[in-house]
């Protein structure tokens, strides 16, 4: 009986740890303001694509598993490390006339609220939005 109750204890942090490990979703168009999320963002053959005049709406960009679009450039995600609500990425990302690798972290406010940072540039942090449905 004393075995039994060490598996279900076992179990029961098992369970724990593993909800404690789950990652942040970033999956999903993120605007600056989210009530021009609609002016920014469409759907396009069933996926999530900017508008033609989405630069004239602010700042944003679209997450798709390990791809971030932004009106310049794609990035591919390398690399994610999560502490708590801090989120560091590594990226190799390319534009029409450069390749660069680029590091952000990213502040989980809420679960449709980021603040995004660069380690290089102190003090500046830019909120961001998940956009609801498009």
């Amino acid at each position: 009986m004393f075995k039994a109750f060490r598996l279900a204890g076992a179990a029961a942090m098992l369970g724990f740890f593993a909800a404690e490990a789950q990652a942040f979703e970033l999956t999903g168009a993120w605007a600056t303001h989210t009530d021009l999320c609609s002016q920014m963002f469409t759907k396009k053959d069933g996926r999530v694509a900017y508008t033609e005049l989405s630069d004239l709406f602010g700042s944003g960009f679209i997450i798709d598993g390990d791809r971030i679009t932004g009106k310049a450039a794609t990035c591919t995600i390398k690399s994610k490390k999560q502490e708590g609500n801090n989120l560091e990425l590594a990226a190799a990302c390319a534009s029409s006339i450069m390749t660069q690798d680029v590091k952000f972290n990213l502040k989980i406010i809420d679960d449709n609220t980021i603040a995004r940072s660069f380690p290089e540039i102190s003090g500046m942090s830019i909120n961001y939005s998940r956009c609801g449905k498009l």
